[in-house]
């Protein structure tokens, strides 16, 4: 059987487009997640500090620990995917 010109052309372009996916993965999404999960993990910290020194008796305080509750769900949520093999 003979194979189509157009065949091959776009068995290259997907294979070509699959190798980019791969590179762009590589550089960017992956150490994103990474640094989402170690942020998700370190996060917590900085409540006790702000929550025992201070409590949420101020409107600024309530905010910020609100802010941080709020980027702590965001970390989880990008970072959850990172896995160290």
């Amino acid at each position: 059987m003979a194979t189509r010109l157009t065949d091959l052309t776009t068995t290259a372009s997907e294979s070509e487009s699959k190798s980019a996916l791969g590179s762009v993965r590589a550089t960017v999404v992956t150490p994103v997640t990474a640094a989402a999960f170690w942020a998700a993990i370190a996060l917590p910290f900085l409540y006790l500090p702000l929550l025992f020194l201070t409590g949420l008796s101020s409107q600024s305080t309530a905010t910020a620990f609100l802010a941080l509750l709020g980027l702590n769900v965001v970390a989880l949520l990008v970072g959850h995917p990172y896995y160290r093999g």
